[in-house]
């Protein structure tokens, strides 16, 4: 239930206001995870998805991640500067990214962080829950 929300209120079981409760906090948990290794949540979802379609467009990352394009270029932008990602061209004008061998590195460090978390998260509730969980997100967002 949304914090600081009495249970008569219609905001309480409002699906919107709950999952972004849940998104903040869940997100705030996996980000203190990764901080120490300068990424947030968002960041490992965009250098997992370069590692794992490498020769997609730049545009297509956006879609990937559910980020919108400012905030992909802002990120990639960042990326780059750290030294993480590289990007070139591919055909015609579509541009294309590739990890660094550092980022490559990076990201497997990052997956070990993110099984952790994932792990502490998934003891909480039971194998039906998350599935159950994954099922309903999944359907919620599909557009």
């Amino acid at each position: 239930m949304v914090r600081g929300m009495e249970s008569s209120d219609n905001f309480s079981t409002c699906l919107v206001l709950n999952t972004v409760s849940a998104a903040r906090i869940l997100l705030r948990r996996y980000d203190q995870r990764l901080k120490i290794h300068g990424v947030t949540v968002q960041q490992f979802a965009l250098l997992s998805a370069i590692r794992f379609h490498p020769s997609s467009p730049v545009a297509s990352f956006a879609q990937k991640v559910a980020l919108d394009r400012t905030s992909l270029t802002r990120s990639l932008d960042l990326l780059e500067r750290k030294g993480l990602v590289r990007r070139l061209s591919g055909s015609g004008n579509a541009r294309l990214c590739a990890l660094s061998e550092i980022g490559d590195r990076l990201l497997d460090t990052l997956r070990g962080e993110w099984q952790a978390a994932q792990s502490e998260l998934l003891s909480r509730v039971s194998a039906e829950e998350a599935a159950t969980y994954l099922q309903v997100a999944r359907a919620l967002s599909e557009e």
